[in-house]
């Protein structure tokens, strides 16, 4: 059920500085058009990183929201051929000062399937060594470092402290794995 939909045409209309925004028609098992906007996005990771059972965190300024977000740290693919697990390094390094050789795959999920293919990937990074935080736009610039212990980040997903999706899946898809 659901494949036989098939895509009949895709037109850009604006080409952005991170996403390409599309206008698509599919075609309907029984013969239906339907039209909808579709924006391409070439991915991002995101790091839970552990140290001594402290969670590292970034208090960013997200200008689509207009304020600063607890979140864990991440990033774009934004480096043509860069794979997933080094883009999730080097997002650690420029953002924490933070670097590890110990990285494993938590989740993947669509960011929000109704309109865009973004896809992120969520480590889990352990055994962290200080290195030189390297930031690389103006929101990094201005990021701050917090360390909470794992339990207290868990408390401000439950609290509404924390809103960002992937922060609460990397957050829960980390005490999954402990608890299993």
């Amino acid at each position: 059920m659901g494949q036989d939909f098939r895509k009949v045409n895709e037109t850009t209309l604006h080409e952005g500085f991170v996403v390409t925004y599309n206008q698509a028609t599919f075609e309907g098992p029984q013969g239906e058009i339907l039209e909808r906007d579709v924006v391409r996005h070439p991915g991002a990771v995101a790091v839970v990183a552990l140290d001594k059972g402290e969670v590292i965190l970034v208090n960013q300024y997200r200008p689509a929201l207009e304020t600063v977000t607890l979140e864990i740290p991440a990033g774009k693919l934004d480096i043509d051929g860069e794979k997933r697990v080094d883009a999730a390094r080097r997002e650690l390094n420029e953002e924490t000062g933070l670097d590890s050789q110990d990285f494993t795959l938590l989740s993947e999920f669509h960011n929000s399937a109704g309109f865009t293919d973004e896809l992120t990937s969520i480590y889990l990074a352990k055994n962290l060594v200080p290195t030189e935080a390297k930031a690389v736009s103006v929101e990094e610039e201005y990021l701050t470092v917090t360390r909470v212990s794992f339990e207290k980040a868990l408390r401000f997903v439950t609290d509404g402290e924390i809103t960002d999706a992937k922060t609460v899946i990397g957050l829960l898809a980390t005490k999954l794995m402990f608890d299993s």
